[in-house]
């Protein structure tokens, strides 16, 4: 099966600026995602997905290929990552006529990743009977048990209302937070549907400690703290 890790950074990060290329314990974020990749035996080829020349300089420096620039149109706040998925697909395939079985994702934002939970992914994705395999952690509350939506006139409600009453949160049914630590999509999914969860979808549950997902400076010193006392 062949297979190419795809890694996705735009320029224009909103809730931490520059976070992509922010030093991380001396690495640029996005050299953290690098650096597992190249180690994944399965997949020979790391590519980096950027409308940014400055995360695209930091992306070769680390040993990733940038094989093209990510137009402006999927590049935008509200650019949906699956049509970024979709591009980098159908550009490796049309420009450089490579077919592609499966693409591997891996996010920026989650640095603190292990080759083995990537290798995880992919050995369940090869058992075959699904589109996509993604990775989750364990969920600290529930919608059953203790998270709340308001109504129109602002009253709150749990987000799943049980049937008969749960009074302790391990008695409601077992949910898990999704996680940005891989992701591992067959690219006829990609090219044909429109998200994730159109598809058969399995996970990977993955330690809390290496699901850190960065998108705040609180999550970053988070990130911080977690290395310095791995």
């Amino acid at each position: 099966m062949k297979y190419i890790i795809l890694i996705c950074a735009r320029g224009g990060s909103k809730g931490l600026p520059g976070k992509n290329i922010k030093q991380l314990n001396g690495i640029p974020l996005i050299g953290w995602s690098i650096k597992i990749a190249k180690q994944i035996d399965r997949v020979s080829r790391v590519i980096v997905s950027t409308d940014s020349e400055e995360i695209a300089k930091v992306a070769l420096k680390y040993g990733a290929e940038v094989p093209f620039m990510r137009p402006k149109d999927l590049a935008q706040d509200d650019s949906p990552e699956w049509l970024v998925w979709r591009h980098a697909i159908k550009y490796v395939e049309s420009h450089e006529g490579e077919d592609i079985d499966a693409i591997v994702v891996l996010p920026v934002t989650a640095p603190l990743r292990s080759v083995k939970d990537v290798d995880t992914c992919i050995d369940l994705f090869e058992e075959g009977g699904v589109d996509s395999v993604i990775t989750v952690s364990e969920a600290n509350r529930s919608p059953y048990f203790n998270m709340t939506v308001n109504d129109d006139s602002g009253y709150a409600s749990l987000v799943i209302s049980p049937e008969n009453q749960i009074i302790r949160r391990q008695d409601a049914p077992e949910v898990f937070d999704m996680t940005t630590v891989a992701y591992v999509v067959n690219t006829n999914a990609v090219k044909l549907s429109n998200g994730v969860f159109k598809g058969k979808v399995k996970s990977i549950v993955i330690p809390q400690e290496r699901s850190i997902d960065i998108d705040t400076l609180l999550d970053f010193k988070i990130a911080e703290c977690l290395i310095l006392n791995g």
